[in-house]
């Protein structure tokens, strides 16, 4: 659920910037295009997380509804289908199969993690290495290497093609990838406000 969590907080915090990076280099300008302007986005989207010895751990999908500058959710499906509310005071995270509601202060849980700086990009080069890392199938990567020792992950990389978010990879200190990939993403649609809202179904733990 950590590890989720922190997937979660940084995709949020990063496409709901609302200072983009200025950069001159191919993939932190598509970024900085990409984030221009972004007031809500809805995407689908694949999960994966591959261990040390490149085998498959954990797969799922499902749907993503953001906006500015703080909401966001995420719905999981599969056989462990999961939801994840973000409504700007508290983060609400339902597991279906045990009908279970974790609740986390969202200002707290964003300061757990050094990703919360993603949100003053001004700060990026302070926290990060921040490097352009070539193509990969026509997608533009930017890589994040953290500076701090204490982090959860420690390398991440942004895929970009054509100013538009496709793939976020994430590592930790010990091999494990957490790889994320969008699709028909939308840009400034409007959104339901109900979506980003959660009840706690009746019988709920």
């Amino acid at each position: 659920m950590k590890k989720l969590w922190i997937a979660l907080a940084f995709i949020a915090a990063w496409l709901m910037t609302a200072n983009p990076v200025c950069a001159d280099a191919a993939a932190r300008a598509q970024l900085e295009r990409f984030s221009e302007g972004l007031e809500t986005l809805h995407a689908r989207f694949t999960q994966q997380v591959i261990g040390s010895n490149n085998e498959l751990q954990d797969s799922s999908s499902g749907e993503v509804w953001l906006r500015r500058p703080d909401r966001f959710r995420w719905s999981y499906g599969g056989d462990f289908p999961e939801l994840v509310v973000a409504d700007g005071t508290r983060v609400w995270i339902y597991d279906e199969m045990l009908e279970q509601v974790t609740v986390k202060d969202q200002a707290a849980a964003a300061t757990d993690s050094p990703l919360a700086l993603l949100t003053d990009t001004e700060d990026l080069d302070d926290t990060f290495e921040v490097r352009e890392a070539g193509d990969l199938d026509g997608i533009a990567l930017l890589e994040l290497r953290a500076r701090s020792m204490e982090t959860e992950f420690e390398r991440f990389l942004l895929g970009l093609r054509g100013d538009r978010l496709e793939l976020i990879i994430m590592e930790d200190a010990f091999g494990l990838r957490t790889e994320l990939r969008f699709s028909n993403l939308v840009r400034n649609a409007e959104v339901d406000p109900g979506l980003f809202e959660f009840t706690p179904p009746a019988g709920a733990d």
